[in-house]
């Protein structure tokens, strides 16, 4: 690992670490797939941005092997009602993905020979084009459609001129469903991405490339009010009821649930449909937006604060590049569930791994760049010093996405 911080470096460099990670942890289950993960210290959405990006895909083996020709899909992270903020921060300084990154990731596929770039997204409770969520934000879409010759913004809660949403099944059987339904632009796509947010999560301790997935599921058809014989044409709440407290199957056309015995908590159920979706559609390249974020919460509907990493993470296997980007936040990717950060809830990248999604390791997992000890932002004391919005309350069990 030349450039990385090995995870035993990692756990030796932080004696507050130490007392919180001595819980028991869980042996490995055989060699789980490891790529390269690159990092990359970027101070700002400027100049650099395009140039640091393009510098950490020739790390991980080049851009043009991934989308040269392909129709590429883009699934980016706008959780959440578009004109929540957190205090004066707009969305995207907060727990939104940066337009300016979505841009940038555009414009260097297209140099690379992307033949089709469609920008996914399933916005909260609207079955309207995507551009309208962004302009409710603040957003001029038209940046993000200018940065290369065919971009398309698609609103994936909702099948529009689509016939019929696609079944993806998980390999080797789900761990909370066998099977989940999908627009079809998840499958009408030769690369899938996931861009996202360094962030933590109430529900599921941190959200990076893969709870950014969890952001797939429609709400038309998993949301709280869907009549059990048919999905929704508009969508009109969250995914509470189905997926964080399991109060309700969803409607006929999508499979049940495995085990209705199964735990009906949050914590148990979440870490499992984003380790099944991420078997079910496999991300092909991951991208981390940690330049400016908010740490203590997903979304301004938990609390937190806004904060300034500098930090960009980039990989081709989901589960290494979490793990990495977890060791950026300060967090041990190895920890057992309970502990910091996972601590009301299972470790997914420990579940990822059981699947053989790949290593969370930092011992087994080549970084490029920055090496971690020098890209590190702890964000623990900012999830300590977190109070929850209890106004909101109601409107967070239903909204948590990704």
């Amino acid at each position: 690992m030349p450039h990385g911080l090995t995870r035993r470096r990692f756990l030796a460099g932080s004696a507050a670490a130490a007392g919180l990670w001595a819980a028991r942890r869980v042996p490995l289950a055989g060699a789980a797939p490891t790529a390269p993960v690159a990092v990359a210290k970027c101070d700002a959405y400027g100049p650099e941005l395009v140039p640091s990006l393009d510098r950490m895909f020739d790390q991980l083996g080049g851009l043009g092997r991934l989308v040269k020709g392909r129709t590429v899909a883009v699934k980016v992270n706008l959780t959440g009602i578009p004109t929540v903020r957190l205090g004066k921060l707009p969305a995207e300084r907060a727990h939104w993905v940066h337009p300016r990154v979505i841009g940038a990731v555009a414009h260097l596929m297209e140099r690379a020979g992307a033949r089709r770039i469609r920008v996914l997204e399933c916005p909260w409770a609207s079955a309207a084009p995507l551009e309208e969520t962004m302009l409710r934000a603040g957003w001029d879409p038209g940046e993000i459609l200018g940065a290369a010759r065919r971009v398309e913004l698609v609103n994936v809660n909702w099948l529009g001129e689509a016939k019929d949403y696609r079944r993806f099944d998980v390999p080797g059987g789900g761990l909370l469903f066998p099977s989940y339904l999908l627009h079809p632009a998840f499958h009408d796509c030769d690369t899938f991405v996931s861009l996202t947010k360094l962030k933590d999560h109430i529900t599921a301790g941190i959200t990076l490339s893969m709870k950014n997935c969890f952001g797939n599921l429609p709400t038309t058809v998993y949301g709280d009010h869907v009549p059990e014989d048919a999905p929704l044409e508009v969508p009109n709440s969250g995914r509470g009821a189905v997926f964080h407290n399991g109060s309700r199957q969803p409607p006929r056309i999508a499979a049940p649930e495995i085990d209705p015995g199964s735990p009906r908590y949050g914590g148990y159920r979440i870490p499992r449909v984003v380790v099944d979706i991420c078997s079910a559609r496999p991300i092909d390249l991951a991208i981390v937006d940690g330049i400016e974020t908010m740490a203590g919460s997903e979304g301004p509907w938990g609390g937190g604060e806004g904060c300034r990493p500098g930090v960009l993470v980039a990989g081709t296997n989901c589960v290494n590049t979490d793990a990495v980007a977890a060791a950026v936040m300060g967090y041990d990717p190895m920890a057992a569930g309970g502990t910091p950060p996972f601590r009301d809830c299972d470790n997914f990248l420990e579940l990822a791994e059981g699947k053989g999604l790949g290593s969370r390791d930092l011992d087994a997992i080549e970084v490029a760049g920055t090496p971690v000890r020098e890209a590190r932002f702890d964000f623990a004391p900012f999830f300590r010093s977190r109070t929850r919005h209890r106004q909101l309350s109601d409107y967070a069990d239903g909204a948590q996405g990704s």
